[in-house]
Formats: structure tokens, C-alpha cells, sequence
């Protein structure tokens, strides 16, 4: 005579509404950035000659590197994403993490960016940007606060993908313990422990009474009820990655370029 233990873990997915929603917020942040592109415009169209000059007061070099290193980082999410797709999770996450480290390279270039402007006090609200035309003050104010904000956006993406890692290198596994009064009742018995499918994945042998306790640890694939999750996941965070070189490939000419 035989015992059966169960373990069933039901858990909601819905992949379609977490896409919906992930759109839903890409185009909040287009609104965001559509709003301060118009207030950028603006400015140019008062200050044409000011913007121009201040835009060659910028590294285009150092532009132009972190415009290929974003460029760069999109490619490898999508490589992410698809060997995902492929179920080989081990590249995936191979590629997720150099998508991280190209983020990290665009946030260094960015603070020594940054950094050498403040060292020459052209930072908003500094005594010597003060001394300079109207104009050039309002190029300086967007360009920091708009790159700043696109820097954010990095570092949120960044966090993002950590959390991602941890997802996909999570292992799974289930543990199961019975000693006391709930062991006594199953002596003389054989237990199995199946899975959510009613699949036999474990089964002892005939329990004697000098048993105390048993403990089972069963490790076993990740089921697709977890690829599909992991797949929403990495997608949509692609897709937010995605927005945030787009966003880039529109800054990088407004600030670096106009001047040529």
C-alpha cells in the first residue's frame, strides 16, 4: 500500500497584460521626453546662435562613443532576449550581463563628462555660467537636465536587469519534510511525491518504524510555466531598454551636433 504527497503550485501568469502595460508605459515616457524635445526646440528656434556655440563647447567624441556603446547594449539585449526564446538560458544571461556592463561604460563616460564641465563651473546655477548669454544658460540647464534624466533611465535599466539575472539564474527546487505524528501515520507505507502534472518524481520505500524523520529536496528544470514568465520579463525590459537608446539617438544629435 502506497501514499501519494502532492505538491501543487499554481501560480497567474498573464503575458498579454503584462505587454499591454509595459506599452502603456513606454508611451508615458515618450510624453515625458516628447514634452522637454518641444521645450528644447523652443529655446533653439529663440536662441539659435547661443546653442551652437554651446554645442561645440561639448565632446562629440565622447558623444559618439556613448551613442555606439548604447548602440551596441541593443544588440545584445535582443540577443538576450532571443536565445532566451531558444531556451538557452545560460547565453542569455551571458548577454544580459554585457547589455549591463555597456550601461555601466555609458554611465562612467557620462560622469567624467559631467565632471569636467563642473570642474570649469558650467553647472546650473554656478556663479560663472551666470556670466554667460541667456542662451547658453538654457542650453546648459536642458542639457543637464535632460541627459540626467536620460542617465536615470540607465541606471533604472541597469537595476532592472539584476533582478532579471537573478531570475533566470535562480534555481528551482522543492522541499518536503514530515517527522513526528505526521510521519507515524504514513508507517508501513510507501510515499511518492508527484508533481502539478500528477508526474511520480520521488518514492521511498517501505517506512519502518524507527524512522524519524524524512526530508526530500527535489531540484528539477525550470518548468514553462517560469520560461514564459522569464520570457515577459526580458522582453519588456528590452523593450524599455530599447526606448532608452532611442531617446539617446535623439539627444546625441541636439547636443553634440547642431553646432556642425
Amino acid at each position: 500500500m502506497s501514499q501519494a504527497g502532492e505538491l501543487i503550485l499554481e501560480k497567474h501568469h498573464d503575458p498579454i497584460g503584462a505587454r499591454i502595460g509595459m506599452w502603456l508605459f513606454l508611451f508615458t515616457e515618450l510624453l515625458l521626453f516628447g514634452g522637454l524635445f518641444l521645450l528644447y526646440a523652443i529655446y533653439l528656434n529663440k536662441y539659435p546662435e547661443e546653442f551652437h556655440f554651446a554645442s561645440s563647447q561639448l565632446d562629440q567624441f565622447v558623444g559618439a562613443m556613448n551613442t555606439l556603446i548604447l548602440l551596441t547594449s541593443s544588440l545584445t539585449m535582443v540577443l538576450s532576449v532571443g536565445s532566451l526564446q531558444r531556451q538557452k538560458r545560460n547565453l542569455a544571461i551571458l548577454f544580459l550581463v554585457i547589455t549591463f556592463l555597456l550601461g555601466a561604460a555609458f554611465l562612467v563616460n557620462k560622469y567624467f563628462e559631467w565632471g569636467h564641465k563642473i570642474s570649469h563651473g558650467i553647472y546650473p546655477g554656478s556663479a560663472e555660467l551666470m556670466l554667460h548669454p541667456k542662451g547658453e544658460i538654457m542650453f546648459y540647464g536642458l542639457y543637464y537636465s535632460m541627459t540626467g534624466l536620460h542617465g536615470l533611465h540607465v541606471l533604472v535599466g541597469m537595476i532592472i536587469m539584476l533582478f532579471l539575472w537573478y531570475f533566470l539564474s535562480k534555481k528551482t527546487h522543492t522541499a518536503v519534510s514530515l517527522k513526528g505524528e505526521a510521519l507515524e501515520s504514513f508507517s508501513g507505507k510507501i510515499l511518492t511525491l508527484a508533481d502539478d502534472t500528477g508526474r511520480n518524481i520521488w518514492k521511498s520505500s517501505t517506512l519502518g518504524e524507527n524512522i524519524s524523520q524524512i526530508e526530500v529536496t527535489v531540484k528539477g528544470e525550470i518548468s514553462e510555466e517560469t520560461m514564459l514568465s522569464n520570457e515577459v520579463k526580458l522582453h519588456n525590459s528590452g523593450l524599455y531598454w530599447h526606448l532608452v537608446d532611442i531617446i539617446w539617438i535623439f539627444l546625441f544629435p541636439l547636443f553634440y551636433l547642431i553646432a556642425m
